[in-house]
């Protein structure tokens, strides 16, 4: 199986119905709503969830992270973010797309827009962490656009017990 990397992804297979866009303020209910949402269907949502999900502009935005949203028929159906850990390092983090729209590769075009943003801020990598049972989904995902799991290691939330990251150099 070819390794899918930003250079080789053709952004055109992309529906014209879905938008790839920059979070704004008025996302933020959206944002938290569709990430509670798969994160209730299969597991607890922790403390760090909602203090991060209640307020991204201080928990991501200002510390220099991106947010972006994915709309589909002018419906705000997914999101993604990168949370800054470092200078050259970037957490993957709150990926969720609407159950009612998943199967459109919305999933999928959100990784590409956030790698590819990632890349462009001048990270050397992105790492994440997810849960091999209850997002089995997710890791396919995540290793189709090129993510190699790594040693665990400290993790900040206990449903996690994978770590992947992507690298650009």
């Amino acid at each position: 199986m070819e390794t899918l990397t930003l250079q080789n992804v053709n952004t055109r297979t992309m529906k014209p119905e879905l938008e790839i866009i920059d979070y704004l303020a008025e996302h933020q209910p959206a944002f938290s709503a569709l990430n509670i949402a798969w994160i209730e269907k299969s597991f607890v949502v922790e403390e760090v969830d909602r203090i991060v999900l209640g307020d991204p502009e201080k928990y991501i935005l200002s510390k220099g992270g991106q947010i972006i949203m994915a709309q589909y028929e002018n419906a705000i159906v997914g999101t993604v973010a990168l949370k800054k850990l470092n200078d050259t390092t970037l957490e993957l983090t709150k990926m969720a797309v609407d159950e009612n729209y998943r199967g459109l590769k919305i999933g999928y075009h959100l990784g590409v827009a956030i790698l590819e943003k990632a890349k462009n801020s001048g990270a050397k990598k992105v790492e994440l962490f997810s849960n091999t049972k209850g997002s089995a989904i997710a890791i396919l995902l995540y290793r189709k656009l090129g993510f190699k799991e790594i040693p665990l290691g400290e993790k900040g939330y206990d449903r996690a017990d994978i770590r992947m990251e992507i690298s650009f150099e």
